[in-house]
C-alpha cells in the first residue's frame, strides 16, 4: 500500500512540475556559469522563469553582479 501511496504523490508531484513550467511559473537552478551554464541561464530568463545561478568562482561571480559577462 505504501508503495502505491508513494507511486501516486511522485505522479502528483510530476504534473505540479508540468504545470509550473508550463506557466514559467518555475525556478531554474543553474549549478556551474561557465560555457554552457551562463547562455542557458540566460535563455531560461528570457523565456520568463526565474533563475538562480551558482558558481565557485568568485571572480566570475563578482564579474556577473558588476554586469559584465567573462564570455567573449
Amino acid at each position: 500500500m505504501n508503495n502505491l501511496k508513494s507511486k501516486n504523490l511522485s505522479g502528483v508531484a510530476i504534473n505540479k512540475l508540468r504545470k509550473r513550467i508550463k506557466h514559467r511559473d518555475a525556478c531554474v537552478a543553474i549549478i556551474g556559469l561557465g560555457y554552457v551554464g551562463l547562455p542557458l541561464t540566460i535563455r531560461f530568463f528570457e523565456e520568463g522563469f526565474k533563475v538562480v545561478g551558482f558558481d565557485i568562482d568568485k571572480e566570475k561571480v563578482d564579474m556577473l553582479h558588476s554586469g559584465k559577462s567573462y564570455i567573449k
